[in-house]
């Protein structure tokens, strides 16, 4: 029966789960976890938070997924879902001066990790320079401001469409398009000087 639900539309899974395939609604975690946790992490710079509010999506979707609406496209829905926890994470932080400071603090004490090599077929100073760039990229996407920041992961990072970013954000498309505009060129002034 799992494999039968790998074969599935997003919109069918939600389906089968609803007509009582317990075994969908992992299909929809296996699919989602990573991708949202990727997306999550990115916001809020905090790979354990990050854990914890993916959690929660998932609670929440597995809750309220009678409600979801099936002409539309469960990604938007669960990255709506997840966009909005991940907001009110930075809210609750920016009121809270110690959890910013430990999550500072964390980011700098993580620094001490062991290499871990992703291809042992690449060679070292290829995956070097490619482990290099995308700290690069993460940290330049965690100086953006948060609003930036949001559409800048979702459409350079995660391959939204505009509309789709629109809809899980809750601002119409044009405020999409000049937040991105301006998160692309302040992420270029960051890490302009990184990559000279």
């Amino acid at each position: 029966m799992r494999e039968h639900l790998r074969t599935l539309e997003d919109g069918d899974v939600v389906s089968s789960f609803l007509a009582g395939e317990e075994r969908a609604f992992e299909e929809l975690v296996d699919r989602y976890q990573g991708r949202l946790l990727n997306f999550v992490y990115r916001t809020i710079g905090d790979r354990d938070r990050a854990e914890d509010l993916v959690q929660e999506v998932f609670i929440r979707v597995y809750r309220h997924i009678a409600r979801f609406d099936r002409s539309k496209k469960f990604s938007t829905w669960i990255y709506t879902i997840a966009s909005n926890l991940a907001k009110n994470e930075l809210r609750n932080r920016s009121r809270n001066p110690l959890v910013l400071f430990q999550t500072i603090k964390a980011k700098f004490e993580d620094e001490d990790r062991p290499l871990q090599f992703e291809d042992v077929h690449t060679r070292p100073d290829d995956l070097f320079r490619k482990r290099h760039l995308r700290e690069m990229v993460e940290q330049s996407v965690g100086k953006l401001p948060a609003h930036h920041r949001e559409v800048f992961v979702l459409r350079e990072l995660e391959g939204k469409s505009y509309e789709e970013i629109a809809e899980i954000t809750g601002v119409n498309l044009g405020t999409v398009k000049s937040r991105l505009n301006r998160a692309r060129t302040a992420f270029a002034e960051i890490i302009a000087p990184m990559v000279r």
